[in-house]
């Protein structure tokens, strides 16, 4: 008989991996773990929010059946069928700590979350799309498909056919702040995986009206820190700047994170720490 996983036994199966210290580790040489216990949530494939990133994004970018039909062409369903399943990994007290104390590049272990931290969040990727797919819920991460990449948006510029941040924001998880970093209940320090499956699973109620109603920006504190903090002046009351924002990742603060760790990362996250939702949602 076909067993349906349900929420509990989903945010296990993430903890189970994060309780391994072979798997949450820092790095090769670093025993610490690099998450904290997860956050999850829960969307459903038919949810109006997905057609309307797509009409707002570009029609380039995923829709839930579009991303599961990428993994499954020859699976019939529908929209309906399918649940896209969410979770947010927040960083360490130590690597927040340490990246509070950066005034214009990296810290070191920030760095290190930044790509070992991402080989764990993909091992997490592929072990819940495997895990579901052999259990009779065919699954698929739809950042780890050969047919994802990234696309430019006429709206936004820089973007990719499937988004884990508008996913965690259709699945309850959060809403964006002022420089398009998700603020969850764990706060923006986080980075976020997802899978979608041909699963009955109920959606996660969305504790929010609007995508930017955890930003303190856009209440009448008026805050400005992640502003402040921005050593490419990327962030302004107008938003994020993604092109002068990655350009300062890959020409100053990449160059000198590999050479920190030997390893090349688009490593910056400044704009993570030392804010008020750097580890909460702003109250």
């Amino acid at each position: 008989m076909q067993t349906n996983p349900d929420f509990a036994e989903i945010l296990a199966g993430i903890r189970s991996l994060l309780a391994d210290p072979d798997t949450n580790r820092l790095g090769p040489d670093a025993a610490e773990p690099v998450w904290e216990s997860p956050l999850l949530g829960v969307s459903r494939g038919d949810d109006p929010l997905y057609r309307e990133f797509q009409e707002t994004i570009g029609l380039f970018h995923w829709t839930p059946l579009e991303a599961f039909r990428a993994g499954f062409p020859d699976l019939d369903c529908t929209a309906s069928d399918l649940a896209v399943i969410v979770w947010a990994l927040p960083q360490t007290a130590a690597t927040k700590r340490d990246q509070r104390r950066c005034a214009s590049l990296p810290a070191r272990r920030w760095s290190l979350a930044r790509h070992y931290g991402e080989l764990v969040n993909d091992r997490i990727r592929d072990h819940l799309a495997r895990a579901l797919t052999d259990a009779g819920h065919p699954a698929v991460g739809p950042v780890r498909l050969p047919a994802w990449r990234e696309e430019t948006s006429e709206r936004f510029g820089i973007a990719s056919r499937w988004s884990e941040r508008h996913a965690a924001y259709a699945s309850g998880l959060g809403t964006f702040g002022l420089c398009d970093g998700l603020i969850t209940e764990r706060g923006k320090a986080v980075r976020i995986g997802s899978v979608v499956a041909l699963l009955d699973t109920p959606a996660t109620p969305r504790p929010y009206e609007s995508r930017t109603e955890y930003c303190l920006h856009f209440t009448e504190k008026g805050c400005d820190a992640c502003i402040r903090r921005c050593p490419a002046g990327a962030i302004s009351a107008e938003g994020h700047d993604k092109e002068r924002c990655f350009a300062y990742i890959l020409e100053t603060a990449a160059p000198i994170a590999e050479g920190e760790i030997g390893i090349p990362v688009s490593s910056c996250g400044l704009c993570q720490a030392r804010v008020p939702c750097q580890s909460r949602r702003p109250r």
